[in-house]
């Protein structure tokens, strides 16, 4: 299935900056042709989304938003040697992933790292959750490593129209972090709240109360791929 972004994702992604919206860097790189290519790792950390898991505990990661975007990038550069490599864990929250970023992601070497974590963060609260969440991207871009910060996806539980609601409130602070931080922002929550304004049911882009089925990956994949737009 071809990924498209649908004119009306434009405002939630990369909402946080005003300049640097997009990776061209990146993309020349994937344009270079052999011999003078090499290898180009784009490193997908989070939690059971990027995972693959769809309805627990069955994982359909051929299906999920790193899955995608891989697809969609060695379609749009065949000349590119690159690699989607998912580091994320079913279950976990970004406290326990910034504990392992260093041996997991850094030492891969990524050329890009998108992070994902706010559903599960709702565990750890807010302050927890902006301190992990800080030392992945300040660690990150120590490295030279280009950083995309993900909203989370929704949670079927949640009150999607209440600011107070606690998906909110952590899909408000990766917003904020992202501007602090001059890092690129896919606002996945705003892209799901669209989808539901023009019509579209929750339940059509979920496979279980927190987990997004292919519909809903598509839309994530999507704004990640209009990232590397040439």
């Amino acid at each position: 299935m071809r990924l498209l972004l649908p004119l009306m994702f434009a405002a939630a992604l990369c909402s946080a900056q005003a300049v640097d919206v997009a990776l061209p860097e990146v993309v020349q790189t994937l344009q270079v042709k052999w011999p003078k290519n090499h290898t180009v790792h784009i490193v997908c950390h989070g939690h059971s989304v990027p995972a693959g898991y769809f309805k627990t505990p069955i994982v359909q990661s051929d299906q999920a938003y790193p899955a995608k975007l891989q697809t969609g990038l060695r379609q749009r550069f065949p000349h590119a040697v690159l690699n989607v490599i998912v580091t994320a864990i079913g279950g976990e929250h970004s406290v326990a992933g910034a504990a392992r970023f260093e041996r997991d992601v850094l030492a891969l070497r990524p050329t890009v790292v998108t992070i994902d974590y706010s559903l599960n963060d709702r565990g750890v609260g807010l302050e927890k959750a902006k301190a992990a969440w800080t030392q992945m991207i300040v660690a990150a871009k120590a490295a030279g490593i280009r950083v995309v910060l993900l909203t989370p996806t929704p949670d079927q539980r949640a009150k999607l129209d209440d600011p107070q609601d606690p998906l909110n409130q952590h899909a408000e602070q990766v917003r904020a972090l992202a501007k602090e931080h001059q890092v690129l922002l896919v606002d996945s929550l705003a892209l799901f709240q669209a989808k539901i304004k023009a019509g579209t049911p929750l339940p059509a882009l979920m496979s279980q109360g927190n987990h997004p089925n292919e519909a809903g990956h598509e839309l994530v994949a999507a704004a990640l791929l209009a990232l590397f737009r040439p």
